[in-house]
């Protein structure tokens, strides 16, 4: 379908724009920018952060949201451990306080927002360790947390799909936690940049090629690594024996056949999977509340698949 009017409006006014002259005026620009788009803030129950260990002696920080109750609440309640997007290199628990608060009402699951630590200051495999070390942690304290551990699913957009996705490898590699599901918003799954979709929609269309490349490039201290799955999950020689996965694709999006192939491939392994494209959306469409209401629908979907996952 065509691209939705009110996000090509908001192509034009990006459109010829300087971009920012480094990647901390970047950072910051980003987090301006995108907060202006979510909209109302979403109400629900409660937030409660946690200092959580990583396996080289740091701290990190994770953000839990219960949702607004909508049904007698569950002695132990369903979760997804989350990792935000912004290529490895952006993007803080404040920017996905909205996102994370719509994502936990849509799903009725206790969304913990993870805040790993960013390249290029924390490359490959940082990031990806601190999301799994958040994990581990999640599952060992779930009775204090009041979660179900056998319904803890792991969930990302952007580049923190990539992490979700490759932390279920991981998981599957060294036998354990069971992760019960696993939600992929738009995730980049490959390092070679070499599907159709980046071709079609790599300009013009708010993520570039070049942004992506530049992703990349930081998150990776040798390109080399590019070949692992724990970096491209497509990759993998195998998906067998991965969770059930949910993946969202935007229809003008260059990362948009990964999600497509990863979810074709899931499906000839055997994993039980949905694929759903969004009509008229872009990347980073999680933001883009306030700016078109056909955004809501990657948490209509999400949240559908989610409760029809844990009930």
């Amino acid at each position: 379908m065509p691209i939705d009017a009110n996000i090509a409006t908001l192509l034009e006014r990006l459109a010829g724009g300087e971009p920012p002259a480094s990647l901390d005026a970047l950072r910051q620009a980003t987090e301006t920018t995108l907060r202006g788009w979510h909209g109302p803030l979403e109400a629900i129950d409660r937030t409660e952060t946690f200092e959580v260990p990583t396996r080289d002696g740091r701290q990190i920080r994770v953000r839990a949201y219960w949702p607004a109750l909508t049904s007698a609440r569950a002695a132990r309640q369903p979760a997804i451990v989350y990792a935000h997007g912004g290529g490895w290199c952006l993007g803080t628990l404040e920017l996905y306080d909205n996102p994370c608060r719509a994502l936990a009402n849509a799903t009725q699951c206790v969304v913990l927002s993870v805040d790993y630590r960013l390249a290029p200051e924390h490359k490959f495999p940082v990031p990806l360790e601190d999301f799994c070390d958040a994990l581990d942690w999640v599952f060992g304290e779930a009775a204090g947390l009041g979660l179900d551990p056998a319904r803890i699913a792991v969930g990302g957009d952007s580049a923190g799909g990539n992490l979700a996705a490759a932390a279920c490898l991981v998981a599957r590699e060294r036998g354990g936690p069971s992760i019960a599901h696993q939600l992929l918003l738009y995730p980049p799954l490959d390092a070679s940049m070499s599907t159709t979709s980046y071709r079609t929609y790599g300009q013009g269309y708010y993520l570039t090629y070049e942004i992506m490349q530049y992703c990349f490039d930081l998150y990776l201290a040798d390109p080399a690594d590019g070949s692992s799955p724990s970096v491209s999950p497509l990759r993998a020689a195998s998906l067998e024996g991965l969770p059930p996965a949910m993946l969202l694709a935007c229809e003008y999006d260059p990362v948009r056949d990964d999600a497509q192939v990863y979810a074709a491939r899931l499906r000839d392994a055997g994993v039980p999977v949905d694929c759903v494209v969004l009509p008229g959306m872009i990347h980073a469409c999680i933001h883009m509340v306030g700016v078109t209401p056909a955004a809501r629908r990657v948490f209509d979907v999400a949240g559908a698949q989610m409760r029809r996952a844990f009930q």
